[in-house]
């Protein structure tokens, strides 16, 4: 499969918003739908609808057999060594609290440390801010440099024999800042701690090897890698799973019900209670079947190339400012920006306008937006079905934009 020709296999890119074609450059917020996982959820509830595990029936069987091929897709994709540490929840949010609330409860004293950082999305932070009021633990924030990168020996300031968890993004969802998860990974194993890496913004652009990585926790979201909405995955380390309480309780998960106790279900399903997302899963397993068929390296180099030549362009306008590494390689594939004075959302609505759709906010990441002085910031992310042109829409956007508001101001 070309890169070129990635954009036919989307139908949603084949219209026009506002007279304008599509310019879609949101996609670290969702991702668009390739036609082979519409296709595959459409048929999974033409022909296989039924729930899962529990029947005999053909119907059950087949739905059975699709929602834990798409668990062992899963496995693969991540390379973990069973499917017992694939955990499907609704998205990266459900995997991070299911940690905060199986694992650091249960785990943590007053004095115990959980080390983060200031560039984390909400959906990990508040967690970890209601696992420390709740058992006495203290968060603390590992520094950033001036570009938003994390160093090293910043790191290991951060991290002491007191650290138990350290948690993670493999990029910022604002920055676009890629993280060196594997050798954090080495200096919270060096002190006693484990690591919980929110890959939400890596899994659909970086290639992921949990074993390499040695993590013991990984969290991702479907619906940001061509997937369906509600759909994501926990990994755990089997032997830190099979030592935790599962957070929720119900059908599917329990394995034997009295009275006045019960028991549950072996790894992974005593964490997946009630009838679970079958037909996101198989949507999920679809979308591994078309990133892998891309190939996760091209991916990579793809979006590497588009954040150099939207930097490049950007860099043309006059009052604007990217956030973030300069160097392209050293980020996943978005450019975070301000124009001017003109409010990020006044940026946002002239470029739909125009076609062109990107993100303005805090990003669910407001104590980065004060670490970076800024209130809000609009943003532009890029995806296998983007290129060159895409970004030159969005240069001649901001190009309006810019002399919109100087007239009006």
């Amino acid at each position: 499969m070309m890169l070129k020709d990635i954009k036919s296999y989307f139908p949603i890119l084949n219209q026009e918003i506002n007279g304008h074609p599509l310019v879609y450059l949101d996609s670290a917020a969702t991702s668009q739908k390739p036609i082979q996982v519409i296709e595959a959820v459409k048929n999974y509830y033409e022909l296989d609808n039924s729930n899962v595990h529990r029947g005999v029936h053909s119907l059950g069987n087949r739905a059975t057999d699709a929602y834990e091929g798409a668990r062992d897709k899963v496995r693969k994709f991540i390379n973990a060594t069973s499917t017992k540490e694939i955990i499907f929840t609704r998205g990266t949010t459900t995997s991070i609290n299911l940690v905060a609330s199986g694992y650091a409860r249960q785990n943590l004293k007053e004095g115990d440390e959980i080390v983060i950082t200031y560039m984390e999305h909400h959906a990990n932070l508040i967690p970890w801010q209601q696992a420390a009021k709740a058992t006495g633990a203290v968060l603390k924030y590992i520094d950033l440099e001036a570009d938003g990168t994390i160093t090293l020996e910043n790191v290991r300031k951060q991290i002491t024999p007191n650290t138990k968890i350290v948690a993670m993004g493999m990029a910022s969802n604002v920055m676009g800042s890629i993280n060196p998860i594997k050798e954090v990974t080495q200096i919270a194993h060096e002190n006693g701690a484990i690591m919980v890496v929110d890959a939400a913004q890596g899994a659909p652009h970086l290639r992921i090897d949990v074993q390499d990585l040695d993590c013991d926790f990984l969290a991702f979201s479907g619906h940001k890698m061509c997937a369906p909405t509600g759909i994501g995955v926990l990994y755990g380390k089997q032997a830190i799973l099979e030592n935790m309480e599962p957070v929720e309780f119900g059908g599917e998960m329990i394995d034997f019900v009295g009275l006045y106790d019960a028991t549950w279900k072996e790894l992974p399903w005593k964490f997946e209670g009630g009838t679970p997302i079958i037909a996101g899963a198989v949507g999920l397993g679809a979308a591994i079947d078309f990133l892998e068929e891309i190939g996760l390296d091209n991916i990579a180099a793809h979006e590497h190339a588009l954040a150099a030549y939207a930097m490049d362009q950007l860099e043309t306008i006059d009052g604007l400012v990217i956030y973030g590494p300069r160097d392209a390689n050293k980020r996943c594939g978005l450019v975070t920006f301000n124009l001017d004075d003109v409010h990020p959302h006044d940026v946002a609505t002239v470029l739909d306008m125009n076609g062109v759709a990107v993100r303005a906010g805090h990003h669910c990441a407001q104590p980065l937006m004060k670490w970076l002085n800024v209130s809000a910031t609009a943003r532009a992310s890029f995806y296998v079905y983007n290129d060159e042109k895409d970004i030159d829409k969005l240069v001649a956007g901001l190009r309006t934009a810019k002399e919109y508001f100087n007239d009006v101001f």
